[in-house]
């Protein structure tokens, strides 16, 4: 329901009692427990109303503890000097496969309120978070997080922040975003360091669409921040990348309630609906406009996202194909940095190739489609864009394994590399250079700050998507951090491995590897498929081949039925007869049987790990 208390807005606030801010951190640094006493110090909910995380709406934020999902909230605070300032908060996911989530909001706001755990201190995605906030030429707060544990140290936190950051630390606030110490004061000192908002009323309306997101009553909500005009419900609009042209039914702001508004003025952050039924015309980063006075030119939006690890999602029911479609749909409109586009296997049936920014990104996505939907689904092996340049003279980008040109024809492969960070403290330096390693890495640079060391290493990205940060988190007992960002296309000697059951070959199962690692990720993939699939009354050959070489084998045993049970006493050759006949029945159906594997099998060799 949307149906919030309606506010008079006539009266306009001024643009310089308005701060637009992002709360940016590493992961469980606090950036939402800070957003919840923020939200209780300015009074949006009672005590009754309020929950831990409040932001995180998503009941799968909830279980995992993390954010997925950029919130906003407009807050009233009331300042020293007496005034009323209105307060909007952008609390940011901390993860590195969300990182457009953090960029958008950026884009939308002045400043940055930085949150550094103060026992643990500046890690992998703080710095990377860091950098997108100077790139949006942002105000930055340092704020020191949880200074009312025994092992905080925030001096040697401060000086880490200036070592590594290179920000200036002298006036950083400490707080306990558990307690609410200190809440206080970084409210006020955002009112004095941040700067306001600038627009004009009276220019023509533009709006930059920050995110949208599917109501089942309403259809699109858009969530907006207004840059020059007046955002007025009842007035037509347009969306200046699509050519859309709606009239907007319901303004509003989140205090996280929901409170519907007659207008949004400069500088101002909101959602609108206008009965909005194609998702299509909402992309996010458009700029939308008034029909009647049209800007004239756009706003700068954002950067696409560019996806890199790419799977295969397909319905485990061939009936909820349809649904499926719907479904990732709906789901793009809430989360722009996954693509999809319909393929289909002759193992799985109708579905659809997807890119996702990583790992956690694929996760989230499928467990989202699976809770939001009720789909059942399989998800094929993760792998990335390669380049293959023909002996032709052409270029290809290889999504899927599967569409692998003749080896013949192919001059020479080229895989994505990234630059790595990674932060550890020195205790488990030297695992971590080992498993880097192990995975093709080069180094580039190792530094150290206190006892903390920085490796940036230049790794190819196939050898992360996998296990990698698993097993980073393993061998460090979950002190590293990681974060990369993609850096170019290089030369390898890259192998597609089929697998083959029976002398079928199953292209679902089929993966792209450096020429060393196939054998050993073969022979894994064949073990796990040798426990997986049904006996049958004949042997199967599991079989892991590059073109027409095998590399890797494992046999499923034959069920042995005891024909000659029933045959008492008489000749030996009466026994030999039978045994002779069910062998070349056997030998038959190994010429003619057809296997069928459990889905269950798809699943868990997919989820095969180095």
């Amino acid at each position: 329901m949307i149906n919030g208390p309606s506010m008079n807005t006539d009266k306009k606030t001024d643009l310089c009692r308005i701060r637009n801010f992002a709360i940016i951190a590493h992961i469980d640094h606090g950036k939402s427990t800070l957003a919840d006493r923020m939200i209780q110090t300015c009074g949006g909910l009672t005590e009754r109303e309020m929950k831990q995380q409040v932001l995180d709406s998503m009941e799968i934020e909830r279980e995992r503890g993390i954010t997925i999902k950029a919130q906003t909230v407009r807050l009233e605070f009331k300042a020293a000097d007496g005034e009323i300032y209105i307060l909007n908060l952008m609390d940011t996911p901390g993860h590195v496969d969300f990182t457009y989530e953090v960029s958008r909001s950026l884009a939308a706001c002045e400043g940055s309120l930085l949150v550094v755990d103060a026992t643990q201190g500046v890690e992998a995605q703080t710095l990377a978070n860091v950098y997108l906030a100077i790139d949006n030429d942002h105000e930055i707060v340092p704020v020191l997080n949880k200074i009312d544990l025994p092992a905080a140290e925030p001096d040697r936190i401060k000086q880490q922040i200036e070592e590594v950051v290179g920000i200036d630390t002298d006036g950083a606030m400490q707080i306990s975003a558990k307690t609410g110490r200190g809440v206080n004061a970084v409210l006020q000192r955002l009112v004095e360091s941040l700067p306001a908002p600038t627009g004009n009323a009276n220019a023509e309306l533009k709006a930059l669409l920050v995110d949208s997101w599917y109501d089942p009553y309403l259809g699109v909500m858009i969530l907006v921040r207004v840059r020059d005009g007046i955002l007025r419900k009842g007035m037509k609009v347009r969306m200046m990348a699509t050519g859309a042209v709606y009239q907007i039914e319901r303004v509003g702001y989140f205090t996280p309630k929901k409170m519907i508004v007659e207008q949004l003025n400069p500088g101002e952050m909101g959602f609108v609906t206008a009965a909005i039924k194609n998702v299509a015309d909402t992309s996010v980063g458009d700029t939308i406009t008034e029909e009647k006075r049209p800007a004239r030119t756009p706003l700068a939006g954002f950067k696409p996202s560019v996806p890199v690890v790419f799977c295969g999602l397909f319905p485990t029911d061939t009936g909820q194909y349809d649904d499926l479609r719907d479904s990732l749909e709906k789901l793009h409109l809430n989360d722009a940095s996954f693509h999809y586009e319909a393929e289909s296997s002759a193992a799985l049936g109708l579905g659809f190739r997807c890119g996702f920014l990583g790992l956690l990104h694929l996760e989230i996505i499928q467990e989202r489609l699976e809770r939001e939907f009720d789909l059942d689904l399989i998800t094929t092996a993760p792998s990335v864009i390669y380049r293959i340049h023909m002996r032709s003279g052409d270029r290809r980008e290889l999504h899927n394994p599967v569409d692998m040109p003749d080896p013949t024809e192919i001059e020479y492969i080229e895989e994505p590399w990234i630059k790595a960070t990674v932060m550890v403290p020195d205790e488990f330096l030297g695992a971590v250079l080992q498993l880097c390693e192990e995975r093709r890495g080069k180094q580039t640079e190792l530094t150290y700050v206190g006892h903390r060391a920085m490796a940036v290493y230049r790794l190819p990205l196939n050898e992360v998507v996998f296990d990698f940060y698993d097993r980073l988190k393993s061998i460090s007992r979950g002190y590293a951090s990681f974060d990369y960002e993609l850096e170019d296309y290089t030369s390898s000697e890259l192998v597609k491995v089929s697998i083959l059951v029976n002398e079928e070959p199953v292209e679902a199962l089929s993966f792209i590897v450096h020429e060393k690692h196939a054998e050993p990720r073969g022979r894994i993939i064949c073990e796990k498929l040798k426990g997986l699939i049904p006996r049958q009354l004949f042997k199967i050959a599991i079989q892991a081949a590059i073109g027409g070489k095998i590399i890797a084998r494992a046999t499923v045993g034959a069920m042995r039925k005891d024909v000659t049970a029933k045959c008492y006493g008489g000749d030996i050759t009466r026994k030999k007869k039978l045994l002779e006949k069910q062998k070349r029945g056997k030998k038959r159906m190994r010429q003619f049987g057809n296997v069928e594997i459990p889905q269950t099998a798809f699943l868990a060799a997919l989820k095969t790990s180095d």
